[in-house]
C-alpha cells in the first residue's frame, strides 16, 4: 500500500483491508485515531497490524490481549445499516477534505444524512447550553447570514447555541457531529431535530452505532466539530466549558477562532471575553466573520462526489427545544423561575421577547416576573426591558 504520509498512508479498504477490518483495528483496546494509522504505516495494512497487536501490547507490559473480534465489527455494520447510516473512510471519496490534514483523524466516519454537504465549506458555531435569549437570538441571526453566504453550519446538536444554529440553517445545510452513536441522538429532547438533520442535513459520529455518550465522547467530537470547519465561532462560553475546548482544537488544527463578546458580568460571557482578549476575532454580526474568512467557493468549485437529492421544506422552524413542554405552564413555579432567569442576563432583554422564546403565554409569564423582581432576582428598567441582577 502506498504511503502517502507518515501519519495518513491510506486508500479505502480493498479486499485485504475491508470496513470489517479497519472497525477491527480502531476498535480495538488502547488503538486510538492516531495509533491507527501509524500502526498501518509500521505493517503496511489493517490486518498486519491487528495480526502484530497482541505482540505489540505483550511488549507493552499488556498481558492477554485480544483485539476486537470480527463478530463485533460485523454487528456495528448491521446495527449502523439498521439506522440507514453510511461509513465514510478515510482516503475515500467521500471522506471530507477538511479532516485530511488532521493526524488524529477518524479513520470511520458513521453518515446519516446528505453526505455531499461534507465538500462545501463549514463555519462551526459553538457555545453555552444554557444560552440566553440574546445568545440564541445571536445564534440564529449568524447561521442565517452565514448559510446565506454558502457556508454549511456544523455544529454538535447540544442544548442552546448547538440547537438554535441548526435549526437555522437546516434549509441551506447543517451538520451535526454526535459524541455517542450515530443512532443515539444527545440529549434526548433534540430527537426531533436530530431526525429532521438526518433527512435535510447530515449527521456524523465516530462512535460506533448504540454508544450512550460519556464526558471523555465530547472532546474528541469537538476536534471534528472544529477540523470540519475554516473556522469556530463561538457564542455565549463559560471560561470552563466544551465550547472553549473546541476553540482550542481549532487553534491547534490552524483554524480561526472568532467570539461574540458579552456583558462581564454575564459568565456565559466571561470565555468569549477571553478568546477576544488573547487575539480571537469579535464578531458582532454575520459580515464580521465573512470579513474574516472571505467568500465561501462557489458551489460549482467544492468537490460533490454526487448530486443532493431532493429536499422538502424542514419542518422545524421555532427554537424552543421542547416544543410540546413550552406550551404547557410548568406546574411548579420553581421550573419556570429557572427557566426564565436562563434566558436573562445582565444585558436588558424585553419582555416581550422574552415571553416569546419561552414559548408560554403572556398571563403566565407576567405574574412570576413580578415575583423574581420582588425577590431582587431580576431588574426592570424602562421600556419594559428586563435583566438578571445574580
Amino acid at each position: 500500500m502506498e504511503i502517502v504520509s507518515s501519519y495518513h498512508p491510506l486508500a479505502p479498504p480493498t479486499r485485504e483491508d475491508s470496513l470489517v477490518t479497519w472497525l477491527r483495528l480502531i476498535r480495538s483496546r488502547r488503538v486510538g485515531a492516531t495509533t491507527f494509522f501509524r500502526l498501518i504505516d509500521d505493517h503496511g495494512s489493517a490486518a498486519a497490524a491487528l495480526e502484530a497487536l497482541p505482540r505489540i501490547a505483550e511488549e507493552a507490559g499488556v498481558e492477554d490481549y485480544a483485539p476486537c473480534t470480527e463478530e463485533t465489527a460485523r454487528a456495528e455494520i448491521a446495527r449502523a445499516r439498521k439506522a440507514g447510516a453510511v461509513a465514510v473512510l478515510h482516503g475515500s471519496p467521500a471522506y471530507p477534505p477538511a479532516l485530511l490534514d488532521l493526524p488524529d483523524a477518524p479513520p470511520v466516519l458513521w453518515a446519516l444524512g446528505h453526505t455531499e454537504l461534507l465538500h462545501r465549506p463549514m463555519v462551526a458555531l459553538v457555545g453555552a447550553r444554557n444560552a440566553s435569549s440574546l445568545g440564541l437570538r445571536m445564534a440564529r441571526r449568524l447561521a442565517e447570514g452565514l448559510a446565506g453566504a454558502g457556508y454549511v453550519i456544523v455544529s454538535g446538536l447540544a442544548r442552546g447555541i448547538d440547537r438554535a444554529a441548526h435549526i437555522a440553517a437546516l434549509e441551506t445545510g447543517t451538520i451535526a457531529v454526535q459524541a455517542g452513536g450515530i443512532d443515539v441522538p444527545y440529549p434526548v429532547e433534540n430527537t426531533g431535530l436530530a431526525n429532521e438533520i438526518a433527512q435535510f442535513g447530515l449527521r456524523l459520529s465516530e462512535q460506533p452505532p448504540g454508544l450512550d455518550p460519556q464526558a471523555r465522547h465530547f472532546p474528541q467530537r469537538n476536534r471534528i466539530i472544529s477540523g470540519l470547519a475554516r473556522a469556530v465561532v463561538v457564542v455565549e462560553a463559560a471560561s470552563r466549558s466544551g465550547s472553549l475546548i473546541t476553540a482550542r482544537s481549532a487553534l491547534d488544527q490552524g483554524r480561526d477562532v472568532l467570539a461574540v463578546p458579552g456583558h462581564p458580568f454575564d459568565a456565559r460571557a466571561s470565555g468569549c471575553n477571553m478568546l477576544i482578549r488573547d487575539g480571537a476575532v469579535l464578531v458582532r454580526h454575520p459580515d464580521d466573520v465573512l470579513e474574516a474568512l472571505g467568500p465561501a467557493p462557489s458551489l460549482t468549485e467544492a468537490r460533490q462526489p454526487e448530486a443532493p437529492a431532493p429536499r422538502a421544506r424542514p419542518r422545524v422552524t421555532e427554537v424552543p427545544e421542547t416544543p410540546a413542554a413550552h406550551s404547557r405552564v410548568p406546574a411548579d413555579p420553581a421550573v419556570l423561575h429557572a427557566r426564565i432567569l436562563d434566558r436573562l442576563g445582565p444585558s436588558p432583554l424585553a419582555e416581550d421577547q422574552l415571553i416569546r422564546d419561552l414559548g408560554l403565554p403572556a398571563g403566565a409569564v407576567a405574574p412570576e416576573l413580578v415575583t423574581l423582581e420582588l425577590d431582587g432576582r431580576i431588574a426592570r428598567a424602562p421600556g419594559g426591558l428586563l435583566s438578571r441582577t445574580r
